[in-house]
């Protein structure tokens, strides 16, 4: 991660209440672990390290056994989500028709990495295996929006129409 990711957690009182109650919950079931830390990332949106070590507590496990599940699962984030959250298809079809410059121009304009959030929390980047839109390749994703034979040069005017919302899910 570059430094522009690093995001300190800002977890509140109410979503700590939260997680105590679904930990309690599902503290006694058998495979409890997998509901709360769902649901921890339900509250949270991610499961960072002070999340991780309340669940590792409540439950009275290791620390290393509850990262194991959260870094196994795909389901699960380490970093937080942006309120706009770019996906970009490096599937065959789209990686074949330039998709990696894509995401090499979005990385670029925003100065995060694949699977970072910006320090305002605006934006973040994944990328993805085949969005079954092979048809529009290369596809970008900002949110539920998709946007087809997206080009790099493109990349700067799709993210400034979102900028333009000043961070608001506006429609």
């Amino acid at each position: 991660m570059n430094e522009n990711s690093q995001i300190t957690f800002k977890g509140t009182i109410v979503q700590e209440r939260q997680l105590k109650e679904v930990i309690e919950e599902h503290k006694t079931q058998e495979g409890g672990l997998m509901p709360i830390l769902q649901k921890a990332q339900d509250i949270y949106g991610y499961l960072p390290i002070e999340v991780q070590t309340m669940i590792a507590e409540g439950l009275g496990i290791s620390l290393s056994e509850v990262y194991g599940v959260v870094t196994f699962y795909s389901q699960f984030s380490l970093t937080p989500k942006g309120e706009h959250q770019i996906s970009v298809c490096l599937g065959t079809a789209c990686y074949v028709k330039g998709s990696d410059k894509v995401l090499e121009a979005v990385e670029k304009r925003l100065g995060i990495k694949s699977g970072e959030c910006t320090p305002d929390g605006l934006f973040s980047i994944d990328s993805c295996r085949c969005v079954g839109a092979c048809g529009l390749a290369p596809v970008m994703l900002v949110d539920d929006d998709v946007y087809g034979k997206v080009t790099p040069d493109q990349v700067d005017s799709i993210i400034d129409s979102y900028l333009s919302k000043k961070g608001g899910k506006s429609k």
